[in-house]
């Protein structure tokens, strides 16, 4: 259903891969909210997903960019403000990947120079895109800003590996880039802790299916999925969150405030049950 939240605003969705992601699913909700954007990830990621698709559907221009070069950010703006005709009032950035995740290499045994790869991707491009953003002054007063984190930046989830530190320093450039954008022009920086979602990304992760489970387990609402994150970012680029800023925010069902919850203590004592069961059949 379509509130108009987004009419006449215009933006940059970072990210859309297929129509797992959530930069995908935010396209189609921006765009049912009366918004304008381009569409932009990396060459090999346009090659790999089914961006085109979503442009089309969405009546958007599809750019490729590398988000960890200054230089290809540049002309990205550059060309966005240009085919959509004016300053932007907002940008998704949902980037992240880890060659070290992809390689299974544990905390303890990471390749730096892969390190350093994870970090430039999935944070210090989140800088970069609002470096590149401020310098051209292409964003318009009281727009907004959102990257995509997840719980591990506070939580240990031992096969996340090298990725949790990114997303640690993608919240800790949302909040000092969101003192400097809102002292200058009131534009708004936040993240999103979104539920363990099952995206591309997500699928690379070791284990990933466990705590997805144990994250559905735990969450009095359950997972929170794609389409209502979403609608969640939607309402972070509307005129109806001005005043929030500098803050990441947990959209997970309630995982990140439970404790424990009665699915995880019952599939603990089930457990527990079968394991006594058969120490009785050993003796």
């Amino acid at each position: 259903m379509s509130f108009n939240m987004l009419k006449g605003k215009k933006g940059i969705i970072f990210g859309a891969l297929d129509e797992n992601s959530i930069a995908w699913q935010t396209a189609l909700v921006a765009k049912e909210q009366g918004a304008e954007f381009v569409l932009s990830n990396a060459p090999i990621a346009l090659r790999m997903g089914k961006i085109q698709e979503l442009g089309e559907q969405c009546d958007a221009k599809v750019i490729p960019a590398d988000a960890t070069s200054v230089e290809d950010l540049e002309k990205l703006f550059s060309e966005a403000t240009e085919i959509l005709g004016g300053k932007l009032d907002f940008v998704l950035h949902s980037i992240g990947m880890s060659p070290n995740v992809r390689k299974k290499k544990p905390y303890g045994e990471l390749d730096y120079k892969l390190y350093m790869k994870t970090l430039d991707i999935s944070a210090l491009s989140f800088h970069k895109v609002m470096h590149v953003a401020e310098k051209q002054d292409v964003m318009n007063e009281w727009g907004s800003i959102v990257g995509l984190s997840y719980i591990a930046a506070q939580r240990v989830f031992p096969f996340y590996t090298d990725m949790a530190d990114a997303k640690s320093l993608l919240e800790s450039i949302a909040r000092s880039y969101g003192y400097r954008f809102g002292k200058a022009k009131n534009v708004r920086v936040n993240t999103i802790s979104q539920s363990p979602t099952v995206t591309k990304a997500g699928g690379g992760i070791k284990g990933f299916d466990v705590f997805f489970d144990y994250a559905e387990k735990m969450s009095p609402m359950g997972n929170a999925p794609a389409d209502e994150c979403a609608k969640y970012i939607v309402s972070l680029f509307s005129d109806f969150t001005r005043f929030v800023t500098m803050q990441n925010l947990y959209h997970d069902g309630g995982f990140s405030t439970t404790g424990i919850s009665e699915d995880v203590v019952e599939m603990i004592l089930d457990a527990k049950a079968r394991e006594d069961e058969e120490k009785k059949d050993e003796e």
